[in-house]
């Protein structure tokens, strides 16, 4: 259990100088204690304050950090049990297994060509775990080195054997790989190979019990760069484990279980492979690693990982501004919408299938739908108009028409007061955009 806001207090230097970002020492304390702030924000806390404090300033969950780079995954470091509470902060790693006993130059190339764009953002697989399938010592260095020269991309190394760990580590230590995994038989020499390389540890233990003992077992050896296991492969039984995990770390502050998570998918069928990777995403997996490796198995999984991972008060969009579709030119249709990402790119979508070359005038409306805006004043005659002007329209068409989202007709007669333009009320439904283009610009 950790210290309460005013046993905290009593360690602070009470300046209430602000530097902090909290508006009194009191109103700091309370934030420690609750994992919302960390000690090295106070400039003025003294070093017997800071030994004492260690156990309330540090997270509830330990931030670990995998690979190098460009292609460094965070994990951990978590505050809340429920998304809209606050939010999520690192999203889950996905990493898609390879075997060394597989092709496993041919399987590297295709890991590093997993990426997938959606609403405009670039989306990834950013970790790949080998595992040793062969139980040999060297074959499984080879296919640890031979991943490492066809990706770039976060490692897990995946083996219970010491010594084959040990081959496979030196070849890629510097790539700071998770070494995956500690276990009741191993961890003494597992934890000190994980230590002289400085890379981060797997723990793997039988049920919960045995995983918290195991995880004090190996702070007590100095080491604290650990992601846990509860050992379970039952979907029902992981999800109860990683809740109960994540709810000890952060509700009573239970230090043994402050550490991310790894789970392995068991399903067989690649469908149901991936719907038990989104439980848990869900709840509450720092990594998943699975066998699924198509993009079509995989986009919804990292699809979900990122709606999982937004802000649930920061709607997802894209800058707002003028976007030409096509090869426009000055008889190029304009359409006009928000800057909520998915509703901007249905439109996008649509105009391409449209075929005819057209310019889009994404309104900002801080990230929210047609609808919505119009309902909230975001999105109206006269904030449109202005935006006509500021992206100076007159020059980059001859016709004077732009076309409005059917739902909001109503905004017809005032954006033609404000512009001067011919407003067209357009489809309600994006998907009508190619045959109202058919019909008004072919």
């Amino acid at each position: 259990m950790g210290l309460t806001g005013l046993e905290i207090y009593k360690h602070l230097p009470k300046t209430n100088c602000k530097e902090c970002g909290s508006p009194t020492c009191l109103a700091f304390a309370m934030a420690l204690a609750g994992g919302k702030a960390s000690l090295d924000q106070c400039p003025y806390v003294s070093e017997e304050a800071k030994e004492a404090l260690d156990s309330a300033a540090a997270p509830p969950i330990k931030l670990v950090k995998i690979g190098t780079g460009d292609n460094v995954v965070e994990i951990g470091d978590e505050t809340e049990l429920f998304r809209h509470d606050k939010k999520f902060f690192h999203p889950t790693g996905i990493a898609v297994q390879i075997k060394d006993t597989d092709d496993v130059a041919k399987e590297a190339e295709k890991f590093d060509q997993l990426e997938f764009e959606r609403v405009g953002l670039e989306l990834v697989t950013d970790m790949v775990a080998v595992i040793n399938d062969s139980g040999d010592g060297s074959k499984f260095k080879e296919a640890v080195e031979t991943v490492a020269s066809k990706t770039n991309k976060a490692m897990v190394l995946v083996s219970e054997d010491v010594d084959a760990m040990s081959q496979a580590l030196e070849a890629v230590a510097d790539r700071n790989p998770l070494v995956y995994a500690a276990t009741e038989d191993n961890y003494e020499k597992m934890t000190e190979l994980a230590k002289s390389k400085e890379c981060p540890l797997g723990v793997k233990g039988k049920d919960l019990n045995h995983l918290a003992e195991l995880s004090q077992k190996i702070t007590d050896l100095g080491y604290k760069e650990l992601v846990l296991d509860s050992g379970a492969r039952e979907t029902s039984q992981v999800i109860a484990d990683m809740t109960q995990m994540r709810r000890q770390a952060i509700k009573k502050k239970f230090r043994p279980f402050g550490f991310p998570t790894i789970a392995f998918t068991s399903k067989e069928s690649p469908q149901e492979e991936i719907l038990q990777a989104g439980a848990y995403v869900s709840k509450y997996a720092s990594i998943v690693s699975l066998k699924a490796s198509e993009k079509q198995q995989l986009l919804p999984l990292v699809s979900w990982r990122l709606n999982l991972f937004t802000d649930p008060q920061k709607p997802i969009q894209v800058e707002a501004g003028l976007y030409a579709v096509g090869e426009v030119n000055e008889n190029s249709p304009v359409y006009v919408t928000t800057n909520f990402s998915l509703t901007y790119f249905i439109v996008q979508g649509e105009v391409e299938n449209s075929r005819i070359p057209s310019y889009i005038l994404c309104i900002d409306t801080g990230g929210i739908s047609v609808l919505t805006a119009y309902a909230d004043n975001k999105f109206d005659g006269e904030i449109i108009a202005k935006k006509m002007k500021e992206n100076d329209l007159e020059s980059k068409v001859n016709h004077k028409k732009i076309v409005i989202p059917g739902g909001v007709a109503v905004l017809k007669g005032s954006l033609e007061d404000e512009s001067g333009w011919e407003v067209m009320v357009g489809p309600r439904e994006a998907a009508g955009i190619p045959k109202f283009a058919k019909e008004n610009f072919a």
